[in-house]
């Protein structure tokens, strides 16, 4: 039994039927911690449900991620991803009672109906991932926000209950302050190491990003150590300060460019380069700009050309594409991203 942490998905494999049943009983034992309502809890039962057996008679395997989430609000969210065939015609499927197999026959419009968001992204031959929340509070108490589309995804290392890979972010009236560390190896002392560097970035008082991986240095040296990068973006001038030490793969994507920005090598809490600048990229006017980070648990080969028309769709399911499509599965993984317009 894991112990449900806002912010960090716990993994579900879905291999056969028998699985269902843990999965059930988790999202179940979540809902009611979480204060719901008897009959919500009952409407979050009946999802999980078809999303399980959905999975087994169309894809036969596939993976369930959960979360307390406060992004974009107070919610449950659910992530099911699959490698079956696709959805071929989803505007049906959508359907409320339409079911293609002797499952519930409730239908993915049922699901719609039950969540309060969902949304479902699917390619022929590649496969399946459906996104739904439940909000734990009404959603006219969290009117829309105008400002960045900020979505995560961290996973501890299967087997693991304490994760290395950590971040730490804040968006207000002048911009955004992130940070996206990856503490040496995994379990419990590589988190001691992640949690140190994000207490040291958070109280930070420093502008210059080389001064504060220097000061993050000092701070970790008691520790393992890890390897992290720190992005903020100025919404006056518009642009973007990037800096990091070791193997953090961080890209910035636009409609037509994607560049990727180097870190310099080096350990946090071991051993620093001697000089550490920081790298800037504008941001044009009018257009769409989306940062990428990922730590080392995510292959960094992957290409945007697979997921067409992604971008129309909440982030989340931007970051589980990635993570189905580049989990390396033998350590700590983590998805950042950031979306302004």
């Amino acid at each position: 039994m894991e112990e449900w942490i806002t912010g960090r998905q716990i993994s579900f494999n879905i291999e056969d039927r028998s699985y269902l049943a843990l999965l059930k009983r988790e999202i179940h034992r979540l809902s009611v911690q979480c204060g719901l309502t008897e009959k919500r809890v009952a409407e979050i039962d009946i999802v999980i449900a078809e999303i399980g057996s959905n999975i087994i008679k169309h894809a036969g395997s596939g993976e369930v991620l959960v979360m307390l989430t406060d992004q974009p609000q107070p919610a449950i969210e659910i992530i099911a991803l699959d490698s079956g065939p696709g959805i071929s015609d989803l505007a049906r499927m959508m359907q409320d009672g339409i079911s293609t197999s002797k499952t519930l026959g409730h239908g993915l419009g049922a699901i719609k109906r039950l969540s309060d968001f969902l949304q479902i992204y699917s390619v022929k031959g590649w496969g399946t991932i459906l996104l739904c929340r439940f909000y734990l509070r009404p959603a006219e108490q969290y009117p829309p926000k105008p400002g960045p589309e900020i979505r995560t995804l961290l996973l501890a290392k299967p087997g693991e209950r304490a994760c290395g890979d950590g971040y730490f972010i804040n968006a207000d009236k002048t911009g955004i302050r992130m940070f996206l560390g990856d503490g040496l190896g995994h379990g419990i002392e590589a988190n001691k190491a992640v949690s140190a560097a994000i207490s040291s970035f958070r109280y930070c008082m420093l502008s210059d990003q080389g001064d504060i991986l220097r000061q993050m240095h000092e701070d970790v040296k008691r520790t393992r150590g890890l390897v992290g990068s720190i992005a903020v973006y100025n919404n006056r001038l518009r642009h973007w300060r990037l800096c990091g030490v070791g193997n953090i793969h961080t890209r910035l994507w636009t409609a037509a460019v994607s560049k990727t920005f180097l870190p310099y090598n080096g350990i946090i809490g071991h051993n620093l380069p001697r000089t550490i600048n920081e790298q800037v990229a504008e941001h044009a006017e009018g257009k769409e700009q989306i940062l990428i980070m990922c730590s080392d648990g995510i292959k960094t080969r992957w290409e945007m050309t697979r997921y067409p028309g992604i971008f129309r769709y909440d982030m989340s399911i931007l970051a589980t594409a990635i993570y189905k499509d580049n989990a390396r599965k033998t350590d700590d993984m983590s998805v950042v991203i950031v979306k302004i317009k």
